[in-house]
């Protein structure tokens, strides 16, 4: 899925990363736990999170993960909006909560990054 499509189905807002929109993410995951996205995340994907700090970015990066949403609202600080352009992550906004927007994108064809 381009991310492009990703920011449609979720009805987001690209908070940094409009160049980026035809990346592609071939899978998801959905976590406020960076110690489970890091122990259980195989493949690319696209992380979908309530938590909002630095660490989230830099998680991302480790798992090169190309796009970060957050839910419920969330916004992402500048100083998370500077670390995801030097990473060329991708950063999104949605007002969905987690289990609606992670269902959304599943109905849409992204499926989980547990690697099984």
């Amino acid at each position: 899925m381009k991310i492009r499509e990703l920011v449609s189905v979720i009805d987001g807002e690209i908070v940094y990363g409009k160049d980026f929109v035809e990346n592609e993410v071939f899978s998801a995951c959905g976590s406020d736990m960076m110690s489970d996205v890091l122990a259980f995340v195989k493949e690319q994907a696209v992380m979908l999170t309530g938590l909002v700090n630095p660490q989230v970015v830099r998680t991302a990066e480790m798992m090169d993960m190309k796009c970060i949403v957050f839910v419920r609202g969330k916004r992402p600080d500048m100083s998370m909006i500077d670390l995801a352009e030097e990473r060329d992550i991708v950063l999104v906004c949605t007002k969905l909560e987690m289990f609606t927007a992670c269902g959304k994108l599943y109905e849409n064809g992204l499926r989980g990054a547990s690697g099984k």
